[in-house]
């Protein structure tokens, strides 16, 4: 495999998470968080950091519209949901584990 057909494959795997991850508002960031280790807002800094070595200008809401598909505060008003306090006990639990 080149390198070119790698970055091609890599990228449409990544346009489908970000698909799939709009597609299931229901899923909290701090569940992806406590399952997973990383959330649409660890994405959308992953894509600065990236546009950044790049040498391409994106700030922080440029990079979040991105992954969420619309500006961060909208979505946020549509779809998040306060933490619970089991969620967010098994979130420090979760950090505790991994030595976050």
């Amino acid at each position: 495999m080149t390198d070119t057909d790698r970055t091609a494959l890599e990228a449409a795997a990544f346009r489908r998470l970000l698909a799939h991850l709009r597609e299931r508002s229901d899923v909290q960031n701090i569940d992806l968080m406590i399952l997973a280790g990383f959330c649409r807002n660890c994405l959308a800094d992953w894509l600065q950091e990236a546009a950044g070595e790049a040498g391409l200008p994106m700030d922080r809401a440029q990079a979040r519209e991105h992954v969420y598909g619309m500006p961060f505060e909208d979505w946020k008003a549509r779809h998040q949901r306060e933490a619970t306090p089991e969620q967010l006990a098994a979130f420090e639990a979760s950090r505790r584990r991994h030595g976050a």
